[in-house]
């Protein structure tokens, strides 16, 4: 169904309308297409906000978590008024009144393998947003397996990389780390610290690359690896080819259904 550009979304989304790349066209995309983003945090708030104002039309927000005054310092989402709230329905309130025509659909509940197919194949993207290797695998396999594009983040102290995932067309998540770390080698964001404005990157970055997949413009994304280190300002990209022998996208793949693994071990 072609969705109609009214007068107020034509005034709202104009810088978007008059980029040759976008256009009117493009702009219906976005209003028709629908991005999931699994936790609410440091990084789920900057690509929710984004998301928001470009016009996506729904935007699931998942997150089992309420609001802590610890988590202000970067979850740009919330403020002192949503403490002890959960943080799906802070985010639901905080995106709305940005642009009341997008649907947000909150999720207060944590990813699982009994929820993730039900719940992702509902939507046309995927940005994680987590704060832990199980979540980002499950996330990864739970894409691969539906076919759904899945653009992964992580950050630590003052750095952070970007994984963009397209099944059948580059690595995924598993083609660079065989499985999760051990608990205890990573330290967790609590225990090393996260320089708040680095999450702004990291999840501006991740709504621009959804953006982009979802319009189907820029260079292509698949297996990109993006690193950032804020200290000297620096983004280094790498391409990674999928792995033939990777268990879950290569050639004889060994995992052909959902399972969580690994203790949560904070990214």
């Amino acid at each position: 169904m072609k969705l109609p550009l009214t007068e107020e979304a034509i005034r709202r989304y104009a810088r978007h309308i008059v980029l040759p790349e976008v256009g009117g066209v493009g702009q219906r995309k976005l209003l028709a297409a629908k991005a999931l983003i699994v936790g609410a945090g440091g990084l789920g708030s900057p690509a929710a906000l984004y998301l928001a104002a470009a016009g996506i039309g729904t935007i699931g927000m998942m997150d089992p978590d309420a609001v802590d005054l610890s988590n202000l310092q970067r979850q740009i989402l919330h403020s002192m008024k949503d403490l002890d709230r959960p943080k799906v329905f802070s985010a639901q309130e905080r995106m709305e009144a940005i642009n009341p025509g997008v649907k947000v659909v909150p999720y207060h509940a944590k990813l699982s393998t009994e929820n993730a197919p039900e719940i992702l194949r509902e939507y046309d993207v995927v940005l994680d947003g987590s704060d832990n290797f199980p979540t980002k695998f499950l996330v990864n396999d739970a894409c691969v397996m539906l076919g759904i594009p899945a653009v992964i983040a992580g950050i630590l102290r003052f750095d952070g990389q970007l994984y963009t995932i397209i099944p059948k067309k580059g690595a995924c998540y598993r083609c660079l780390f065989r499985q999760p770390p051990p608990p205890g080698l990573i330290p967790s964001c609590q225990e090393a610290g996260i320089l708040g404005a680095v999450a702004g990157v990291l999840g501006s970055l991740q709504a621009l690359q959804a953006i982009k997949i979802l319009l189907g413009i820029g260079e292509p994304p698949a297996g990109q690896v993006l690193f950032f280190d804020a200290l000297p300002g620096e983004f280094k990209t790498i391409r990674v080819g999928r792995d033939p022998a990777c268990a879950l996208c290569g050639d004889a793949p060994k995992i052909t259904e959902l399972r969580e693994e690994g203790e949560v071990c904070v990214l």
